[in-house]
């Protein structure tokens, strides 16, 4: 049996929390406390799988106890990626690891090579991979901008340095580095 510290209180849901659940590890990515006018309160969750990137939703019970599922971020630097295999190093330790594409999910599109990431771990086991917010890139291949396109405030393709293709505005040019949402794929601006 879990001990108190060992779970969680639906009460006390917020973002980024684990939770065991059905033989799987889950992350709270949004909820909401409902109270009906008849009725007992209750908790609605949207949860991702860490294991598999599949989201759910799911009703809780407003106070039900679910287990949490302790996960262990380590700091790595991502090194480069051969045959399919993407490899990163332990900052401290300088202990390589190699992870598949799947494992990483969507922010393999904004893997560059010496990036700084959280490599997360789950019962010894790398599950996944948290990159920072936002990421500088370069634009290697996009439609020449034309004078006057600040004003119209359209989008276009553009091919990064990592292969990602993002909409910028129509007056970003090939060979200028932009800043990128890793959570959304969006163009933030220039750097």
């Amino acid at each position: 049996m879990k001990g108190w510290d060992d779970v969680i209180s639906s009460n006390d849901f917020r973002n980024g929390v684990t939770l065991e659940l059905d033989g799987s590890v889950y992350q709270v990515i949004e909820f909401q406390h409902v109270k009906p006018g008849k009725g007992s309160p209750f908790v609605r969750t949207k949860l991702k799988n860490i294991l598999n990137g599949g989201v759910v939703d799911r009703t809780f019970n407003a106070g039900e106890r679910i287990p949490i599922a302790r996960v262990d971020k380590r700091e790595m630097q991502y090194l480069y990626m051969m045959d399919e295999d993407y490899t990163f190093m332990d900052s401290e330790t300088f202990e390589q690891i190699s992870l598949k594409a799947a494992d990483i999910g969507d922010g393999v599109k904004f893997l560059k090579e010496n990036m700084t990431c959280y490599v997360v771990m789950y019962r010894g086991a790398s599950i996944g991979v948290e990159l920072p917010n936002s990421v500088t890139l370069e634009i290697v291949e996009t439609d020449p901008g034309f004078k006057g396109d600040t004003a119209t405030g359209g989008t276009k393709p553009a091919k990064l340095e990592t292969g990602a293709t993002v909409k910028v505005p129509l007056f970003v040019e090939t060979g200028e580095k932009i800043v990128v949402d890793t959570r959304t794929g969006l163009y933030l601006g220039r750097a």
